[in-house]
């Protein structure tokens, strides 16, 4: 890439929108589909004898306590697909993969930058056919707190992503105890939007999936906590901030 930061800046003159209104709007889906739950008050952890918002409340400070989770799913926001598969680690970042409306792209998040590689339609998507040609195969390095991909860092940064997911929800009520990814699970269902949120009963008060029906639901998968994450900053990625 020697020599071509003229033609970096030009191929990089994103538009900032055209990430995609559903790129932050991942965050927003994610909290349109939580909807956050009578059961057995002996069963476990005792989070099912709470009251809707106090196994909210719980579930959440388990999460903010945990070192790492995985987290998948596919979602619908604002009628566009996107589906997420990231592992997030506590305070230090996260890497994964996610698309939206067929535009995929790999994120990692590491010592307070953020790393992009997208798929060529991507690139064009973002940048133009330029961008497309130029950085093809190549990672992008931005600052993860300011510019037009700081969003995206909320995405792989463990407690804004679950405190987020958590955040949005209208009134509670709780459902039934259930078995969920093979754990018995608490559920707390927004009456508003039908979104549900299925809480581990034994073990800490984890979430393990937020549910939500119809075209403008989905689901979001939350597991493997507290497994290592080796997060390494991608190698020869091109430093958008030099160009």
């Amino acid at each position: 890439m020697a020599g071509a930061p003229v033609r970096v800046r030009a191929a990089m003159r994103l538009r900032p929108a055209s990430l995609g209104g559903a790129l932050p709007g991942l965050a927003v889906a994610a909290a349109l589909l939580a909807g956050c739950g009578s059961s057995n008050s002996k069963e476990g952890n005792g989070i099912a004898a709470k009251a809707p918002a106090e196994i909210v409340a719980a579930t959440r400070l388990a999460a903010d306590s945990a070192s790492s989770v995985h987290v998948s799913g596919a979602i619908v926001s604002a009628g566009s697909p996107i589906t997420l598969d990231m592992e997030l680690l506590a305070g230090k970042g996260g890497r994964g993969r996610l698309s939206e409306n067929g535009l995929a792209f790999e994120l990692v998040q590491t010592g307070g930058a953020l790393y992009i590689k997208g798929s060529p339609a991507f690139y064009a998507h973002i940048g133009g056919a330029a961008a497309a040609r130029l950085f093809r195969g190549r990672w992008l390095k931005v600052p993860a707190t300011r510019g037009s991909f700081a969003t995206l860092a909320s995405l792989v940064d463990l407690r804004q992503l679950v405190d987020t997911t958590l955040a949005g929800h209208g009134p509670l009520a709780k459902g039934s105890t259930t078995t969920t990814h093979g754990q018995r699970a608490v559920t707390v269902i927004d009456t508003s939007t039908g979104g549900t949120l299925h809480v581990a009963t034994k073990g800490p008060a984890y979430p393990i999936e937020v549910t939500k029906a119809g075209a403008a639901g989905g689901t979001i998968v939350f597991d493997r906590w507290n497994e290592p994450v080796a997060l390494a900053a991608p190698a020869n990625a091109i430093d958008l901030t030099r160009q």
